[in-house]
């Protein structure tokens, strides 16, 4: 999930992680409505609102003993795992008082983590993250969807979220005005080559194409496979075309997000002129009635 501050990120990732109640419509959480069905809950790891709290006097595998022991189930060795994988071994049995905000937040990661959960809701997991930080969070959470897990957080990161990202929310003053599928939009390479009709030809005999694009003096080439990717220059040369430029087309995410925003922040402003226009209208019709009545 995306949008400017205060567009109603964090309070969607409360009302699913159970912390605020939604006034009208209904939650679900793997298909059941968490309110009526709080076990469901159990499947759940969450970081609501950055950073992850924790108790300060207590270190850092203390803490997860903790939560470990809250979520029970969780397997020996589970703890020590974790905090490799976050790279805190050296400081796990130092006070969380001590931690900088980058190892908090890979602390907050590694005890939502902790229980294997199915889905997984993190409000800004990588707040205040030095680089390093951010990948190893970022990594982490590559690994818990490749193993299973859904993964929703919401985050300014827009450049990572294309990176790894299957789908992005776009929201805006508490609504969800769009959704990018982004995983559809990878495996795509521009082309700049001295025969586009040519090019055009040659790869749509290929088998390991699935769509191409004309845009301008460049072929837009979506692959079946990104390791196909190497076949697509060999093929041109071949076929008598001779090739400029062979790039991954990344999409624009930022660009795009800022688009989206600009069209529906204009889409509104015309929605409450026209409503003051409309109200204009109403009362000076009522004025005009109220005149008539008043005439001899």
């Amino acid at each position: 999930m995306v949008g400017p501050n205060g567009a109603g990120k964090t309070t969607l990732i409360r009302l699913l992680s159970g912390l605020a109640f939604p006034s009208e419509g209904t939650v679900r959480l793997l298909g059941v409505d968490p309110q009526v069905h709080p076990e469901v809950r159990r499947s759940l790891g969450a970081v609501v609102e950055a950073p992850a709290a924790f108790y300060p006097w207590l270190t850092g595998r203390g803490n997860l003993r903790l939560h470990a022991r809250l979520a029970g189930g969780v397997a020996d060795g589970r703890i020590d795992a974790l905090l490799a994988e976050m790279e805190l071994t050296r400081d796990a049995d130092r006070r969380v008082a001590v931690y900088s905000l980058g190892m908090r937040q890979r602390l907050g990661v590694a005890a939502a983590l902790l229980a294997r959960p199915r889905v997984l809701l993190l409000d800004e997991p990588a707040s205040g993250m030095d680089p390093l930080s951010l990948h190893i969070v970022h990594r982490a959470l590559q690994d818990a969807a490749h193993s299973g897990a859904a993964v929703l957080l919401s985050t300014h990161h827009l450049d990572e979220v294309v990176r790894y990202g299957d789908a992005v929310g776009i929201m805006e003053e508490g609504a969800l005005i769009d959704q990018v599928d982004l995983a559809a939009r990878r495996g795509r390479y521009r082309v700049v080559v001295d025969d586009v009709a040519g090019a055009m030809a040659a790869l749509e005999a290929a088998s390991w194409t699935t769509s191409l694009t004309q845009r301008g003096g460049a072929v837009l080439v979506q692959l079946r496979e990104s390791g196909d990717a190497a076949r697509i220059a060999p093929t041109l040369v071949a076929a008598g075309v001779a090739v400029q430029a062979l790039s991954e087309d990344v999409f624009d995410l930022r660009g795009y997000y800022r688009d989206r925003l600009q069209a529906e922040r204009d889409r509104r402003r015309e929605v409450a002129q026209e409503r003051v226009a409309a109200r204009a209208v109403e009362a000076a019709l009522v004025g005009d009635e109220g005149a008539g009545e008043e005439a001899p």
